[in-house]
């Protein structure tokens, strides 16, 4: 129990772990794009700003000539080139800080250069300057020389710095809250794989209960009760099939066996007394010694022919003989050969339509002879002919597949009763004036076997003018 659970535990874990494996592996991929992209937009769209917010600096120093004192923060009008997140310092001509940012910007000896250059519009930008806690971008822009022709020194430089680090805290941010949906969307995805898998396996659970209640118990007519349509559903009534057939077939050997034991009793009691009777042969007289003897052969033969039907019931049931392409007309002749030698009686074959099918010659074969033998038996002392008669359709059906053939023998006996008729087929079953005749009864169960195997059925039916019509059909094989 602890095993099967175990199994059953992992097939639920399989699927619960593939389930959430998928979704990570979806759910990561769509979240490292979907971050990237948005990541990639959020830093192009700053710097474009930026580059904007230097690219108007430069054009306004270059066609204005501007001082260090028009970008004083406490001068009006200027405050255009602050704009959101964007810090702004002054140096002057000799690169010293004028007025300061908030907070303020380092200077480098770069700036300084800058700051004295006689050209206007000239700058030198920074990436990813620490500044305090935070980090910036910086572009330092030079604001020209004193005559505005390139001569003379430079009147300073604005520097322009934009913060980045709240840029990335956003994006840290979103990063956190991506790798949590990523999480989340797993987490789900494994407790949904586990309920699918535990849904799924529900049904595999009472096909595996089953199989183990049998395995068990050894009784095979249990109930399986799995629905539906899909392949489980599929497996749990091909399983439900398969147990019934092999509950069927073990109840026909244990009917056979037990059926077997009883008509065996009959002949080997007789054998045991007249065993015993041979211990004082000596003191029987001549004549009651030579019945004693036949009746010992007699005995042994249908004791021999009992267990020999026994094997060829048995046989027929295995299905072993391999179906082949055959003329029921041919093995009709050879029947008809073999019984006139045996019985010396005459038998006609009689053939209309199509007789060809595929099946096993052997057994039918078995089963013809049989129904001679039989009609044979019942005949002792007969004139007529016994008949066989072979009867197909006319024509072989399109596609290949031929139509249903009947066999028939016909006799001129006493008959069959009407009583008789429902089971003269089955095991062991003789009638009432059959049973002084020699016989085991399994002759005609024999015929019902080969006939059943063979998509047919068997027959019988009381002959105008007397005696019988006892036959099979085979069924149309493709």
């Amino acid at each position: 129990m602890v095993l099967r659970r175990a199994g059953l535990a992992s097939l639920r874990t399989t699927f619960a772990v593939s389930f959430a494996a998928v979704a990570a592996g979806v759910t990561v991929l769509v979240g490292f794009l979907s971050y990237d992209a948005a990541a990639r937009l959020v830093r192009v769209d700053q710097q474009s700003a930026f580059a904007e917010v230097v690219e108007d600096l430069q054009d306004e120093v270059r066609h204005n000539r501007m001082t260090p004192q028009d970008f004083s923060s406490s001068e009006p009008g200027h405050d255009i080139v602050r704009p959101s997140r964007t810090d702004v310092q002054v140096l002057g001509p000799a690169g010293e800080v004028v007025d300061g940012g908030s907070p303020a910007l380092p200077v480098t000896a770069e700036d300084r250069r800058i700051a004295v250059s006689p050209v206007a519009g000239l700058a030198v930008q920074h990436k990813d300057v620490d500044v305090g806690h935070d980090v910036y971008r910086i572009a330092t822009v030079s604001l020209g020389g004193e005559r505005g022709d390139g001569q003379g020194a430079g009147r300073g430089a604005v520097q322009v710095a934009q913060e980045f680090s709240d840029t990335e805290d956003l994006l840290r941010e979103l990063q956190q809250r991506t790798i949590l949906l990523v999480v989340a969307v797993v987490v789900a995805a494994g407790l949904f794989g586990w309920w699918l898998a535990r849904r799924i396996t529900h049904r595999l659970r009472i096909l595996a209960s089953a199989a183990e209640d049998v395995a068990r118990t050894r009784r095979l007519g249990i109930q399986v009760p799995v629905t539906g349509a899909d392949e489980v559903g599929r497996l749990g009534r091909s399983f439900d099939r398969m147990l019934g057939r092999l509950a069927q077939s073990e109840e026909d050997q244990r009917r056979l066996v037990q059926d077997a034991g009883h008509e065996l009793r009959t002949p080997l009691t007789s054998l045991r007394t007249n065993i015993s009777l041979l211990r004082r042969i000596d003191e029987l007289p001549p004549a009651t010694r030579e019945d004693l003897v036949d009746d010992l052969a007699l005995e042994a033969r249908e004791l021999t022919d009992l267990v020999n039907e026994l094997v060829d019931l048995a046989a027929g049931q295995s299905d072993a003989e391999p179906k082949q392409r055959i003329d029921l007309a041919d093995i009709a002749d050879e029947v008809a050969v073999v019984a006139r030698r045996r019985t010396g009686r005459e038998v006609v074959v009689r053939v209309s339509g199509e007789t060809t099918a595929d099946a096993r010659p052997a057994a039918l074969q078995r089963a013809m002879s049989n129904l001679v033998e039989n009609a044979a038996k019942f005949d002792r002392g007969g004139t007529t002919p016994i008949e066989i008669a072979v009867t197909g359709p006319e024509r072989a059906r399109q596609g290949g597949r031929q139509g249903v053939i009947r066999v028939e023998v016909l006799d001129r006996g006493p008959g069959i009763a009407e009583g008789d008729l429902v089971r003269l087929f089955d095991r062991f079953y003789r009638a009432a004036d059959a049973r002084s005749l020699p016989g085991s009864g399994l002759g005609l169960s024999i015929v019902r076997e080969v006939a059943i195997a063979h998509g047919g059925a068997p027959f019988a039916n009381r002959r105008d003018g007397g005696g019988a019509v006892i036959g099979f059909t085979v069924g149309g094989q493709g």
